[in-house]
């Protein structure tokens, strides 16, 4: 999915914030020219489960659960997600994601449950 979306830039404090970015580019628009939300409900599972499996590897992260609202078409540039962990719990983390645009203007919500399990 990395690969497929383009994303990059990815950064965790090891704590509870994360960002990654998504260049724009026609792979990952709909057919209007404005990006896909399921895009950007990718962008938003993949920097919060990747977070949260940082923090508690060797412990499995996996998304739960992607509530996605979007407020603003992009065309162009770069879309950036800026994650916040709202709960750090042993079989669960609650995290909101903000997604802007390069200028600055918020475009899209995520609150996200990432599950954490034992290796099996």
């Amino acid at each position: 999915m990395v690969e497929l979306l383009g994303l990059e830039g990815y950064e965790f404090d090891g704590e509870g914030r994360a960002r990654l970015s998504m260049p724009v580019h026609d792979g990952v628009k709909q057919p209007f020219g404005i990006v896909h939300g399921g895009a950007l409900a990718a962008l938003a599972e993949t920097v919060c489960s990747r977070a949260t499996y940082e923090a508690v590897a060797p412990r499995l992260a996996m998304g739960q659960a992607n509530e996605s609202i979007f407020m603003r078409a992009i065309r162009s540039g770069t879309v950036h997600a800026h994650a916040e962990a709202l709960h750090r719990g042993n079989t669960s983390w609650v995290w909101d994601v903000a997604m802007r645009d390069d200028d600055d203007r918020l475009c899209a919500t995520s609150r996200l449950i990432i599950a954490v399990r034992e290796m099996r």
